[in-house]
């Protein structure tokens, strides 16, 4: 007892104090702190690995198309879209007027020969030819075929007789184009094809439609803006003609320069097809040519809308006469 009473107050004496441990519940914090932001970040994390698969798709994607097209082109790069330049075909940039090398003294310069004229291609004295029976018209087409053979382009053309005359379709292939991709610009193999059969155009009395066609790859703007399918398949058609008549092929012997867009496509499966991007021409026979002319001409034929009434417009005297009749009255 006497022991305890020391210990007691050694205890005392020494300044030590009990050590009292003081549990605290932190169950309402863990409550606020649960594990449903752990599912949210794992469908960010989801969401961001389906995002970056699919840019990597097209990615791939893109790049495929790119090595398909330096392939098919040759190795230059152009877009169908928008933002290409609508090439014109002047001499010069920003110059309407040929700028020629002046001839050096004492030299004569031989005229250039006109488009109109039939250039190179009527013989002196030679009769103009017309196709008009199934047996000329399959003639006309054996002659462009060898020429298209001689330019390298035999799989590029084709030649259908119709009811209306020759169909002549030149088109592209996988591997050779008519026309720079996007540009009214002819490849070199095209222009000398068209100025070949510039002469042999010039030589028969038939006339002919050139027609424009694309593919169905829309331009940026669709068929709204200043550039679309519509003006390309027009302005090709229109760059076709320029070098039948730069070949010799008079003016007169064009009845009508069509641009149909992507309306009419040759490969329905495909509208996307290479054969789809076309220059048609239309060799008509002379009835059907007529009858064309007259369709967008004067009728030479007036037909009644109801028996006995003329549908015809009155001439200024009738209309004067009438005029007078009624203000009489």
């Amino acid at each position: 007892m006497q022991a305890d009473g020391n210990a007691s107050k050694a205890g005392k004496g020494d300044g030590h104090h009990p050590t009292v441990v003081k549990r605290v519940s932190r169950k309402a914090h863990d409550e606020a702190h649960g594990g449903a932001w752990k599912v949210a970040f794992a469908d960010f994390c989801l969401a961001l690995l389906c995002l970056f698969l699919v840019l990597w798709l097209l990615a791939s994607r893109n790049a495929e198309r790119s090595e398909e097209i330096l392939r098919t082109t040759g190795g230059k790069m152009f877009d169908e879209g928008a933002g290409h330049k609508i090439h014109t075909f002047t001499t010069a940039q920003g110059s309407l007027i040929p700028r020629e090398p002046v001839p050096a003294q004492g030299v004569v310069r031989q005229p250039r020969q006109a488009f109109t004229n039939g250039g190179q291609g009527l013989q002196p004295g030679a009769a103009p030819v017309r196709y008009d029976t199934a047996a000329d018209l399959r003639q006309l087409a054996a002659i462009l075929m060898r020429m298209s053979e001689d330019a390298g382009l035999a799989n590029n053309l084709q030649a259908i007789i119709t009811p209306f005359g020759l169909r002549v379709m030149l088109h592209d292939t996988d591997k050779q184009g008519m026309f720079e991709r996007g540009s009214v610009v002819p490849t070199e193999r095209f222009r000398r094809l068209l100025r070949k059969m510039g002469p042999v155009f010039a030589q028969m009395e038939n006339q002919i439609i050139v027609v424009g066609h694309t593919d169905s790859l829309p331009y940026a703007d669709g068929d709204m803006g200043p550039v679309s399918n519509w003006t390309l398949s027009n302005n090709r058609a229109i760059a076709a003609r320029y070098h039948l008549l730069a070949g010799g092929m008079p003016a007169g012997t064009t009845l009508q320069t069509v641009g149909m867009a992507d309306r009419a496509p040759f490969d329905t499966k495909d509208p996307k097809a290479d054969t789809n991007r076309r220059i048609e021409l239309l060799v008509l026979t002379t009835e059907h040519a007529r009858h064309m002319a007259a369709m967008f001409g004067a009728p030479e034929t007036v037909t009644p809308l109801l028996p006995g009434v003329d549908s015809t417009v009155p001439n200024r005297e009738s209309l004067t006469a009438l005029r007078e009749t009624l203000t009489a009255r």
